[in-house]
């Protein structure tokens, strides 16, 4: 799995090495499946504060295609792990429903009299 990390903000750079470790251990049962994950962050006000540090992560697979998250919060570590958690979830969520076997009613229909 390739992790890429994006960030224009200075502080936010501290979070490459981190960031990449949180990805890999997030999506650490997922692995196989996912070819490169990507997480970029931005600081949405600028230096006013507040509720600005937006952090996406964008998921690429064979399987399911691409899934993108991106929250918002208060710092960097959060908003981080609420975009991981969430797109974990999300992808796990689409490869059981790609998985799911279909239920084939023209088959059934067919067989009864």
């Amino acid at each position: 799995m390739q992790v890429i990390f994006e960030s224009r903000d200075t502080d936010a750079a501290q979070m490459r090495e981190p960031s990449i470790e949180k990805v890999r251990f997030a999506l650490r049962r997922l692995a196989a499946l996912v070819q490169r994950a990507k997480v970029q962050f931005s600081d949405v006000n600028g230096p006013r504060g507040g509720v600005d540090k937006r952090c996406q992560v964008e998921i690429t697979t064979d399987a399911v295609g691409t899934v993108v998250i991106a929250s918002l919060a208060s710092d960097w570590r959060t908003a981080l792990d609420r975009s991981l958690g969430r797109a974990a979830r999300v992808l796990k969520r689409s490869l059981q429903r790609r998985n799911k076997p279909s239920r084939n009613r023209s088959l059934a229909l067919a067989v009864d009299p």
